[in-house]
């Protein structure tokens, strides 16, 4: 069984509307964000690739073209935008495509945080 991963940036801005007024995280700001997607399986002919990495690469820059620069707020599904609800959109988005999806990572590392999702519980 093999790992295969593609990585992705974007730079966006949120706020979370339930923390209470004066919370440091009620207010609009913003990220660097990292996000990694991995796919597992094994090696399929003819190519002996887990997945096409092109194609992940491709369906990844579109998500990237919907969050980058974006106020994160304001994307369907994303009106929490947590770690944990970028994970889940970003695996919502590629599942349907990449049926050996394992796990979404998106991290802030400038501030050391991340979530993984790998997926509903069964």
């Amino acid at each position: 069984m093999f790992e295969i991963y593609q990585e992705f940036g974007f730079e966006a801005a949120h706020h979370f509307p339930n923390m209470p007024p004066g919370h440091k995280y009620h207010g609009v700001h913003g990220h660097s964000f990292k996000v990694r997607v991995t796919v597992m399986g094994n090696p399929h002919p003819p190519y002996d690739f887990v997945t096409d990495l092109g194609d992940l690469e491709r369906s990844c820059a579109a998500l990237r073209e919907k969050l980058d620069h974006k106020y994160l707020n304001q994307i369907p599904s994303l009106e929490q935008p947590s770690l944990e609800n970028i994970a889940k959109w970003v695996w919502d988005a590629l599942a349907p495509s990449f049926p050996g999806l394992a796990k979404v990572t998106v991290s802030r590392d400038s501030c050391g945080h991340g979530c993984t999702y790998s997926g509903p519980a069964s």
